[in-house]
């Protein structure tokens, strides 16, 4: 096992006095990541990222409000906050590339192009002009520095309910060495019991869920301002037409809600499922424009035994060796394991001994040593557990 530096590795314990820029969002997780290097005795500057701005204003997005709860935090704590606006280079960067794997078909993940394209490029170059020697944000994850090798290693947060590794597997060796995740050796039950106790005012904040361009609104109503409709057939496993869809930039694999075809399970029953079973998205037959829809979660056609997947980025700045590891294809999803084999050109194939649950183009496939995030890819394909 390789040698930690401090308690939690590079994530601070014996680290020398720095000049940290923390991440205020104006959730809890960032508030308790300023508290605690401020207790470590650091000079620690808040930055709050403004991300969007077309409809900033509007019930769905609360940018404003979560600036005042970021700005109440850095008043607690005595440390001074500014409000930084990267929504030109978000919109550049992650918004333009989310619409074009929409339109495509596929289902990004914003999240995790915006943590290496934002949040630890130009929210960690913006630190760095500011005279940061670190930055810290509020992800539940964390960095070891390999003794034996020099490099470092991203981590899993200590509490598995709460783990972002998923989300952080872009990171490089580069931004990997300015970074601090302080909370991610934390429980967030711990996180909030700090926060409690040293009276931050956003001690009970809920947690904030997706990203701002969409916050809460209807996901579909969103699209629609961007993606235009090319309503086709729903079909089922039979060939039949069972209602029509609205576009297949709307739907994604393993999706349940949102059909509108629920008055048509009592049609007849689907291949090991009850006339009552719910029906999930299958397939997406972008050359017909055809939704294929199965009912009973455990359908075989939603079943993969294989991924191919390309645009990969390993954390150690090359692949990891053929053999065996542990993936996930999603983000809530136990680690589940597979076969590596790397590609040519940033590819890669996975193969799994146990068949995948809606394995989905666009989304990220992930891959892990124990605990250590070795890095990962963008889902090109899946190979059906049946054909």
């Amino acid at each position: 096992m390789p040698a930690a530096v401090g308690r939690g590795g590079d994530n601070g314990g014996l680290m020398k006095k720095q000049r940290i820029v923390v991440g205020l969002s104006g959730g809890v997780d960032s508030a308790v990541t300023a508290h605690l290097l401020r207790q470590q005795g650091h000079e620690v500057v808040g930055i709050f990222m403004k991300n969007w701005e077309d409809d900033d204003d509007s019930e769905y997005c609360s940018s404003n409000i979560d600036f005042v709860d970021a700005a109440s935090v850095a008043d607690v704590l005595g440390i001074e906050i500014e409000h930084v606006n990267f929504a030109a280079d978000y919109k550049d960067r992650v918004f333009a590339e989310f619409l074009r794997e929409y339109q495509a078909g596929r289902t990004p993940n914003p999240d995790v192009l915006c943590n290496a394209e934002i949040k630890f490029k130009a929210f960690l170059d913006h630190a760095m002009r500011l005279g940061a020697e670190k930055i810290a944000t509020g992800h539940y994850a964390r960095v070891r520095l390999n003794d034996a090798t020099g490099s470092h290693e991203l981590l899993k947060g200590l509490d598995p309910a709460k783990d972002q590794s998923y989300f952080l597997h872009r990171l490089n060796q580069a931004q990997l060495g300015k970074t601090l995740f302080p909370v991610g050796e934390l429980h967030k039950t711990e996180v909030r019991r700090i926060a409690d106790e040293i009276g931050l005012p956003n001690a009970k904040k809920k947690d904030s869920t997706g990203i701002c361009f969409i916050g809460e609104r209807p996901f579909r109503e969103f699209l629609n301002r961007y993606i235009s409709k090319e309503p086709g057939p729903i079909k089922d496993e039979r060939g039949r037409t069972l209602g029509e869809h609205q576009g297949l930039s709307f739907y994604t694999l393993g999706q349940r809600q949102g059909l509108g075809i629920g008055g048509v399970k009592a049609r007849g029953a689907q291949r090991g499922a009850g006339d009552h079973s719910p029906w999930f998205v299958a397939r997406k037959d972008m050359a017909t424009n055809t939704l294929w829809v199965v009912q009973g979660h455990e359908h075989p056609w939603l079943l993969s035994k294989a991924l191919t997947a390309d645009d990969a980025s390993w954390v150690a700045g090359a692949a990891p060796v053929a053999g065996a590891y542990a993936a996930k294809s999603r983000y809530r999803q136990a680690d589940a394991a597979c076969t590596l084999a790397p590609g040519a050109d940033g590819t890669f194939a996975l193969d799994f001994p146990e068949a995948q649950w809606a394995v989905t183009p666009g989304q990220s496939a992930v891959l892990y040593d124990g605990e250590v995030c070795l890095g990962g890819g963008v889902i090109a394909t899946a190979t059906p557990a049946v054909p």
